[in-house]
């Protein structure tokens, strides 16, 4: 078990104080499929506001007052929702937001350096917002340290005991950090999130997916000793022979004490396409929050599988289906959308 006096980055599934993302806006890369991503936006937020405190990042004041009005007509609890104003380029706060280490019983944000997954966009706003809501005062004065590492959140995966789970085709990406080699790395996420035991996926990166392979779409934890994995039985998807490749790395694995993972397999929706493209949809993108689970659907034939499996991982959480199909269409989902706050933090 953690000790509770040692830096550690704490599992998904402990307690929180709250979710932050950002709202999309028209100055972004959604142009006339606004309305539909601003639809799965209101359900997210409404949806977490039943459970925890939201933090929503809005443009301007004008973007402010528009989403207020959404949600103003929904069953939304108004009083848990935090509106505060930032520019932004994008909405994928999962991989520029903090993330939040938990010393001496006390939280503090850590803001590593963002690029846009390797400079493929511009990225100036979203890394600049962690530190001005922190200047305003949003996270009622959590302490924070900033990093030059370039790291997203969506690229690591902790049990909350010690062991992080990741990708080598983007945390070794020489798009990233290219002076520093697998042993660096180990070494300063070590230092900062108190990681004793590391596990490296060489395989399951999904077609269309442009963060080079982040963890947070191919396979999750759902406690210390459980792994939920994307799998795939459609020998034309294209996504195939990878998922078959990272399902056997996955058996290999070992906990520290040398026995197996406990796996469980998600099922993959059929093949999507956006403009002739397959996209990266994924049941593997839920967020986890205070007493429920949120899953993205994508219109499919396996959401109905998806949501019971992902139910006997979380028995004693409700388990919120949400479309994410108008989100996956620029390459991202539900968890890629949001960041959790662990308690004490808003």
């Amino acid at each position: 078990m953690t000790n509770n006096n040692k830096q550690f980055l704490p599992a998904e599934w402990s307690a929180q104080s709250g979710v932050m993302l950002t709202w999309p806006h028209d100055q972004g890369d959604w142009g006339d499929r606004l309305p539909a991503v601003e639809k799965s936006y209101t359900e997210i937020v409404r949806h977490i506001s039943h459970y925890e405190k939201v933090i929503v990042v809005c443009r301007d004041e004008a973007l402010r007052q528009h989403i207020e009005g959404i949600l103003s007509s929904t069953d939304a609890n108004l009083s848990r929702l935090c509106f505060t104003i930032a520019p932004s380029n994008d909405v994928w706060i999962r991989d520029y937001g903090p993330l939040t280490v938990i010393k001496d019983k006390k939280p503090i944000l850590y803001k590593f350096t963002f690029n846009a997954w390797g400079d493929k966009y511009n990225s100036e706003f979203d890394n600049a917002i962690v530190t001005k809501l922190h200047e305003d005062g949003i996270f009622n004065h959590t302490g924070i340290e900033t990093s030059k590492l370039i790291l997203e959140g969506g690229s690591i995966e902790v049990n909350g005991e010690g062991t992080l789970m990741t990708t080598t085709n983007c945390l070794l990406s020489p798009r990233r950090n290219p002076q520093l080699d697998c042993d660096l790395i180990e070494a300063m996420l070590e230092e900062v999130f108190g990681i004793e035991h590391f596990l490296w996926l060489k395989h399951g990166e999904l077609h269309g997916d442009d963060t080079d392979g982040h963890i947070d779409t191919i396979a999750r934890f759902v406690d210390a000793d459980t792994i939920l994995y994307v799998s795939c039985h459609n020998r034309d998807d294209a996504n195939f022979e990878e998922l078959k490749k990272m399902e056997a790395e996955l058996q290999a694995f070992r906990k520290p004490d040398g026995s197996p993972y406990r796996l469980i397999a998600l099922p993959s929706p059929e093949p999507k396409f956006d403009e002739g493209r397959q996209i990266p949809a994924t049941y593997a993108n839920f967020l986890i929050i205070n007493g429920a689970v949120l899953v993205p659907l994508y219109n499919d034939s396996a959401d109905v599988q998806a949501l019971a499996i992902i139910k006997s991982c979380f028995p004693d959480r409700d388990i919120i289906g949400i479309d994410c199909l108008p989100l996956v269409e620029q390459n991202g989902s539900l968890h890629c959308a949001t960041m959790q706050l662990p308690a004490g933090v808003i």
